[in-house]
């Protein structure tokens, strides 16, 4: 019992640490494994866009969750109503 505290530094607050391919997020590794199957110039070329813009997002500082948050509300903007407008109710004057 006492073996398994002393391992260094595996913990539970490390499980959120995000999966590495090398030097990059894990998530590149699904361009690499479609490289691997299906080798032509346009899956290479696909795969290197994508280690360009993983490697760009950490320089910035961000991971992929946080940069597709953060798109979406650049796409949608800051005024986000709670409601949609047909689901809203109308003033009604009953007198």
């Amino acid at each position: 019992m006492a073996e398994i505290e002393t391992q260094g530094d595996w913990h539970w607050r490390n499980s959120m640490k995000p999966v590495r391919f090398f030097a990059l997020d894990a998530r590149v590794a699904f361009f690499f494994m479609v490289f691997l199957v299906h080798m032509r110039p346009w899956t290479l070329t696909l795969f290197l866009l994508m280690c360009i813009l993983f490697w760009l997002l950490e320089r910035k500082g961000l991971t992929f969750d946080a940069s597709v948050r953060s798109f979406r509300t650049w796409i949608l903007g800051t005024k986000r109503p709670g409601l949609i407008w047909h689901r809203k109710r109308r003033l009604n004057d009953f007198g």
